[in-house]
C-alpha cells in the first residue's frame, strides 16, 4: 500500500460478509472504485488467527483439510486487496485514543486508529464500539 489513502476500510465483519456473498455488501464493494477501498492488516491477522485456531481444534484429518482450504481462501483473498498497515502513526493514534479513555477492543481500536490516520471511513456493523471513537467516520453497508 503506497501513495493515496483509501476512502473506506472494511472492518473484519464486513470482510466476512463479503467473503460469504452478502448481497448488499457485495454490491457496494463491487460499485466502489478499487482505489477507494482497503482492508487492514489487523483484519488479516484476525482472520488468519481464526483459521489457524480452527485447524488446531480439528478432530479429524478431514476437518484439518477443510481448515487449510479456508486458510488458502483467506490468503488468496488478501492477495487481491489493498491492505493498509498498522504503522507508527496509527500506533501513536491508538495510544492517544487509549489516553482519552476510549475503551473498546484492541483490534477495533487499531482499525479505528488506522482509519483516523488515513482519513478513511470504517465500514462496519459494529456501531456500538466504533461510535465511541471521537472523529471516526463509520458506515454500514449491510442495509
Amino acid at each position: 500500500f503506497a501513495g493515496m489513502s483509501p476512502r473506506y476500510i472494511l472492518d473484519t465483519d464486513h470482510i466476512s460478509l463479503f467473503q460469504r456473498g452478502h448481497p448488499q455488501v457485495m454490491t457496494r464493494v463491487h460499485t466502489t472504485p478499487p482505489a477507494e477501498l482497503a482492508v487492514s492488516i489487523i483484519s488479516a491477522g484476525e482472520q488468519l488467527q481464526g483459521r489457524l485456531a480452527v485447524i488446531r481444534r480439528a478432530r479429524t484429518q478431514a476437518d484439518v483439510a477443510r481448515g487449510f482450504a479456508r486458510l488458502r481462501e483467506t490468503l488468496d483473498f488478501y492477495q487481491t486487496q489493498t491492505v493498509v498497515d498498522y504503522g507508527e502513526d496509527a500506533a501513536k493514534q491508538f495510544d492517544a485514543l487509549r489516553a482519552q479513555g476510549v475503551r473498546i477492543g484492541t483490534q477495533d481500536l487499531q482499525i479505528a486508529a488506522i482509519a483516523l490516520t488515513t482519513l478513511a471511513t470504517v465500514v462496519t456493523r459494529n456501531r456500538r464500539h466504533f461510535e465511541q471513537v471521537p472523529g471516526l467516520a463509520i458506515e454500514d453497508w449491510t442495509t
